[in-house]
């Protein structure tokens, strides 16, 4: 499969078969992810594995923030459903950025600037990591609903770093059709 022919056939996989996936692939994912670009190359990318039997506690904790968010009355969006896709995936990649301290404090526009080409980085890797899986017959999913439980899952994961997204990976139960896509034209304008 050549790279045009990974990103037209990647897609979004919410069903997962209940088959582990050995280390040695994680290890080849991750390897590609690590080769993205990186802004004035910092690589600020950092990733945790969590599989097999971790997995129990990182569900009671991504169910737990999400019912807290719940008691205040925050829509949590598809978070519930992104949870029982978690459940079935026999590893979660959590992704964080290793430059950025997620704490309130004050920030200049170089810090800002930095903060957005490292997560632009980090972008690259996981895409890295959606089209490597592709490649190897898995299935992915990029989740942002990890922040409904982002203070339980990064103490968890014993994290003082910003958490940008998790990618739920397995072997795929299913094979959904391509999403409509915006034409070229629409998203375009030449000069």
């Amino acid at each position: 499969m050549n790279t045009l022919e990974a990103i037209a056939q990647r897609r979004s996989i919410r069903k997962f078969k209940d088959i582990p996936v050995s280390d040695d692939i994680i290890v080849k994912i991750l390897n590609a992810a690590v080769q993205a670009p990186s802004g004035k190359n910092r690589q600020p990318w950092h990733f945790i594995v969590v599989k097999q039997d971790q997995r129990a506690e990182m569900l009671r904790l991504m169910r737990a923030g999400i019912e807290k968010l719940k008691a205040q009355e925050v829509d949590t969006g598809s978070s519930e459903w992104t949870a029982r896709i978690m459940e079935q995936a026999p590893v979660t990649i959590f992704v964080f950025n290793a430059n950025e301290e997620w704490v309130e404090r004050e920030r200049t526009l170089g810090d800002i600037f930095s903060n957005v080409v490292d997560v632009q980085s980090i972008g690259a890797a996981i895409q890295n990591i959606l089209l490597a899986a592709c490649e190897l017959g898995l299935g992915t999913l990029w989740i942002c609903d990890v922040f409904y439980a982002y203070q339980e899952l990064v103490t968890w994961l014993g994290e003082t770093h910003q958490m940008i997204a998790a990618v739920a990976l397995g072997y795929p139960d299913e094979s959904p059709a391509a999403r409509p896509r915006k034409s070229i034209n629409e998203v375009t304008r030449w000069l």
